[in-house]
Parts: C-alpha cells; structure tokens; sequence
C-alpha cells in the first residue's frame, strides 16, 4: 500500500460517500471507498433488475443502494463521486452544485493516488489506438506499463500493483477532464479536500491532445464548452511538463500558445519544429539535435492516414520517454489495431467484413471511409450525438455502392441525404444489427467491403459501443453457418 493511499485511508474513514452512478469506474470507486473505510451509498437511475448482474459483483461490499432513481438523501454526503455518464446537468448534479458539495471521480482520485508518471490522450477521436500505440512502444523499450482511464478496467483497482518506475498510460474522455478542471470544486473542508486535492486543478505531466471537432454535443452545452473540457489534460501543467499537439488541427495548434509546459508536435502535412512527420514516405522523428527516420508509411500495418497520425503521436510522446526509432518502427510494422476499431472480422463470400463499432460520430465514421479503396457497402445509424452529418453524406456520395441505415438515427442521416440531393448510393433501412448484416450479405458484391461504421452512439439499442461491436461480429461469423 502507498503512503498515498494510506492518507486517503486517514482521511476517508467514517466518512460519508456517495457514488453517482453504476458503470465500471462507480464500481471500483465504491469498492476502494469502502476498502478505505468510508461509508457508501451508491445510487444509479437502474432498478436492481437491470442491474442484476452489477449488484452481484458487489454483494460482499457493505454498500446502501438507492436504484431506480436518485433521491436527495443521496446528497447527505461529504463527498460526492460521479460517474462520467451522468451528465452535469442532471437534476441530482445541479443539485449537488447548487449545495457546493465536494465533487469528484475514480479517474480524478487515482492520478493523485498514482505514485508513477501519467501520459494523458484525449482527443475527438484516435483516443484508443494512440494509448494502445503508446504503451506497446513503452513496453518494447523495457518500460511496465498500465493502460487505462476511458480504455480496459479501472485504474484505481490496480493501485497496489503500481510502482514507481512504471508508466501509466491513461485514455482521457472530455467527461472525464470535467473533473480535472477546480470548477466543480467547493471550497475545502477541513482534512478530507486540502490534502487530497492540494491544488484544486490538475493536469497530467504527460499531455496529448490529437485532435478536436465536433463531438459529445449531445452532453456539452456549446463547442466552446467541448474544447474547454479537452483543454483541461494540460491547462494545469507545470513549466517542466510535456504538452504533444497536432500540428494540423487549427484547434489543438492554438492551444500552444498557452501550454504552461514543453510543447511537441505531430503533422502529416508539414515539417515539425519538434516531434514527429511526414517527410515524403516517410514517418521523421524531429529532435533539437538531428533528425531520425522511423518508419515508411508502407511500414504501417494500420490502414488509412488518420492511423499514420496516431503513430505519428505515439512516436512524440515514447520519444519523451527514451523510446529508440527502431522501437518505435517495430511497433508500427506489427500493430494490427484494437478491437472495434477498424477491426477486420471475417472474409466471407469474397467479401471482407470490418467492425468499426467504436466510429460514434460522423467524423470517425469519415476516416473509416477512406481508408479503403475498394467498393464498400455501409452500416451506418445509432443513436445521433447533435453533429452535423453533411460532410459523412458527401463522401458517402462519392465512395459507398450501398448504405444500410439501422438505429434512431436512420431517419435524420436519410434527411440529410435528401437535403443534399445525392442519388447514391442505394439506401436501404435495416430493422435492426441482424437485419443490417443479412442485407449487406444480399447486396454486396464480390471484392467488396463490409464496413460497420456506425457514426452514432450505441445507447439506443446497446450498453456500449463494444456490446454493439461484438454482436457485430457474432453475426458475421453466423454467416453461411
């Protein structure tokens, strides 16, 4: 156990603490809460019955749940810990506010548990396969390395497995960073707040920021909102810090400008002061003493030049770390990818399937399109996020042979077709997954692509983006069985 943990212990012991919400990372806060001798109550909008299978994991805690609903006494606490899928303006948060509670979360409490360095990513999209990149790059040059945040299982379970030394690699959502920010934060009180939050705001010392569009509109007021919470992962650095931005995004690039640390860049499109590009065919890694080849493009198992970012990202931040060139060259030549990202699934009938369940808006639905050159036949739907999809319905025009819509969002996505005018490709409306993957089995064509590219969210038919993956998958591997 560390000294760390240790004080938290101290300070929470006895304490009053509520969790707001009942996904993983509200688990495994309520399981150290309790570990550290607070006492919990746990509340979630879910009834016991659909939550059945969560409150068995749970029945060797001595927990107080308030389901199907979140009434105030929940707020009879002194400290409040929030799941990142309850929204802020949730009445039970307003609330909460309103009383100048303490707010935090699990991701929030382990970076100020975490005895080691944190490489922190957030970005509109990218997130995943840039950590995952990072920390194969780490693990190559000898590094331990833990993965977590918005990507695997909680962090704060796997404290005790941590030791300086290590690397935490951490995917960082901008519900996530809301926390990270001192604006939620009341006043502190006594010996709970001032010792475990010393400085009200923090930022990872490693930060990296890939890219910033539209996203999340559905849970942020405004853009301007969106990309405050983004800016969180490096607004509260130090001087001695490290900042990695895109070098392409208008966004990201004129956030250098106000890093408080050292800032890095990233480009495929032109030469970088510092970092890692393009130069030609060839991915450069850019130091103030020379300049090293890593890799071809044609190296890259990844498809599509969005991907060449990612690896170009990761190189910037394993270079922080003493990560050689030919590391890095050996990482980007072997990775095929994380699951529900692009994943290749099956070729069936001269037909590949991909699952790109985890494309939840149209943007990365966009960069899954033009990675292929071959015909593609398109699932697309979902649930809508309050994103403009125009520019996916373009590209659709000029690159899909046939689109099958499926979800609450097929409705809008065919609107906008039609305002648009486009004529193709053929569109067709799937009742559901099942439906959508036998319609795509009839109608494409041999050499083809099956691409399950939603650009929605799955909250309208699944839990998550990997449930809605993974039956995905069952059904293509169905086929012709």
């Amino acid at each position: 156990m560390t000294a760390a943990t240790t004080l938290v212990g101290r300070m929470l012991r006895d304490k009053r603490a509520t969790v707001i919400g009942l996904g993983r990372e509200g688990k495994a806060a309520a399981r150290l809460l309790v570990e550290q001798g607070a006492t919990v109550t746990v509340t979630d909008l879910k009834d016991a019955e659909d939550l059945r299978a969560t409150l068995a994991e749970m029945a060797d805690l001595p927990v107080s749940f308030c389901l199907g609903g979140h009434p105030p006494r929940v707020l009879e606490a002194d400290i409040i810990f929030v799941s990142p899928g309850v929204p802020l303006d949730a009445p039970i948060m307003v609330e909460a506010r309103q009383r100048g509670l303490v707010l935090s979360s699990e991701t929030r409490l382990f970076c100020h548990l975490c005895p080691t360095d944190i490489i922190g990513i957030t970005g509109s999209s990218g997130k995943t396969t840039t950590a995952t990149l990072v920390a194969r790059m780490l693990e190559t040059h000898g590094t331990r390395v833990h993965v977590g945040g918005n990507i695997g299982s909680p962090l704060i379970g796997k404290l005790s497995q941590i030791r300086r030394g290590d690397v935490v690699v951490m995917e960082l959502s901008s519900f996530q960073l809301d926390y990270f920010g001192a604006v939620l934060d009341a006043e502190p009180r006594g010996d709970l707040v001032s010792p475990l939050f010393p400085e009200g705001a923090w930022s990872p010392p490693v930060a990296a920021v890939l890219n910033v569009t539209p996203n999340h509109l559905d849970r942020h007021p405004t853009m301007d909102a969106y990309v405050e919470a983004k800016s969180r992962i490096w607004r509260y650095q130090h001087r001695d810090d490290d900042t990695v931005l895109s070098w392409d995004d208008p966004v990201t690039r004129g956030f250098a400008g106000h890093c408080p640390g050292q800032v890095t860049f990233f480009s495929t499109r032109e030469q970088v002061p510092r970092g890692a590009c393009l130069q030609g065919d060839s991915l450069l890694l850019r130091r103030d003493d020379g300049a090293a080849t890593i890799c071809s493009v044609g190296d890259v198992q990844l498809r599509g030049m969005h991907n060449v970012a990612n690896v170009l990202a990761a190189c910037t931040v394993a270079d922080l770390f003493g990560v050689r060139p030919k590391e890095m060259a050996e990482v980007a030549a072997t990775f095929a990818g994380v699951e529900h990202r692009l994943e290749p699934v099956r070729q069936y009938d001269g037909v590949w399937y991909y699952n790109d369940s985890m494309a939840t808006s149209p943007e990365r639905a966009i960069a899954a399109l033009k990675s292929f050159t071959e015909p593609i036949v398109l699932l697309a739907g979902g649930r809508d996020k309050h994103l403009a999809w125009e520019d996916w319905g373009e590209l659709v025009g000029r690159t899909v042979v046939q689109l099958i819509l499926f979800g609450e969002a097929a409705p809008l996505i065919e609107g906008v077709l039609e305002r648009l005018g486009l004529r193709s490709p053929p569109l067709h409306r799937a009742e559901g997954l099942d439906h959508a993957v036998e319609l795509a089995r009839s109608l494409a064509p041999q050499g083809s692509v099956v691409l399950f590219s939603p650009g929605g969210t799955s909250f309208d038919a699944y839990r998550d983006y990997a449930e809605r993956g993974d039956d995905f998958k069952r059904l293509v591997e169905s086929l012709g069985r």
